[in-house]
């Protein structure tokens, strides 16, 4: 599932080729992707102008001149392609008055389409509950303290609790603990304040540097243009059982990085570093 880089990307994208364009058609192919697709959704985006786009944890909200936003997610294996011809699995297709044409295609069908209005975007069902942006003046070192209190599960998995923090997945909250020299299984309530103080700065650094490489590209996602992210190139940890890390040694000293699965999910962690 496409996290934070990744979506922050396809929204600059998005935004460069439709901020301030009028729509001429909006057409819906199928409206049974993850949730039922409102019905008005066409006729509510046809003939409106596109004002500006906001990005809160792994949606995209495209805001509108008519007072409406159109809120977008991904889902596991969402694209959206710009100016591209027509697709296997395009959902939804934007065409623009100058000719542009944005196509949402999903083969999975987990992603989501859905209308709020612009006022009451951080109300929607989706969003309400979503707790501060890492790259906002929200995320800091004391709430991150204060969401972590007394909490008993693993430091990794509260990390991808999106109440606590919006927008972290598995690739970034591996690499963020490396950088931070965190142990994934660590029970978050017991984290020291210095160590928190270094989590929120890994945090940071890491989705920085991932929007500057235009994400990491793994399975379906590219950029809206159909370039590929390259950050996967500079992983430190994810995907690289066996290999060692940048501060090891080598063997015979340590083994190396470690797969492990929490909750389903895989964790990628150097466990001589990460403590």
């Amino acid at each position: 599932m496409p996290e934070l880089p990744e979506v922050e990307t396809v929204m600059r994208g998005l935004e460069k080729r439709l901020a301030g364009r009028r729509i001429k058609a909006a057409r819906l192919n199928r409206p049974d992707i993850r949730f039922l697709v409102p019905p008005e959704l066409p006729r509510l985006l046809t003939g409106a102008r596109v004002t500006g786009f906001r990005r809160r944890g792994k949606f995209i909200l495209m805001r509108l001149d008519n007072g409406w936003s159109l809120l977008i997610h991904l889902g596991m294996s969402g694209r959206m392609l710009i100016d591209g011809a027509t697709a296997p699995h395009e959902h939804f297709v934007l065409e623009t008055e100058d000719g542009g044409r944005i196509g949402f295609v999903d083969p999975r069908r987990f992603g989501i389409l859905d209308l709020v209005r612009t006022e009451e975007e951080d109300n929607h069902r989706l969003l309400a509950a979503m707790g501060p942006e890492p790259l906002g003046n929200g995320f800091s070192a004391p709430v991150l303290a204060a969401a972590l209190k007394g909490k008993a599960t693993a430091i990794k998995l509260a990390l991808l609790d999106q109440r606590i923090v919006a927008g972290i997945g598995n690739i970034y909250a591996s690499e963020a603990l490396f950088r931070a020299g965190i142990g994934p299984r660590r029970a978050a309530g017991k984290i020291s304040r210095p160590r928190i103080e270094a989590l929120v700065q890994a945090i940071r650094d890491t989705l920085k540097e991932a929007i500057a490489a235009g994400g990491s590209s793994l399975r379906d996602y590219v950029q809206p243009d159909g370039e590929l992210g390259y950050f996967q190139h500079a992983w430190k940890v994810y995907g690289r059982a066996g290999q060692m890390c940048e501060r090891c040694p080598g063997p015979p000293e340590c083994g190396g990085i470690k797969a492990i699965t929490q909750s389903g999910r895989s964790t990628f962690y150097c466990p001589r570093t990460q403590k």
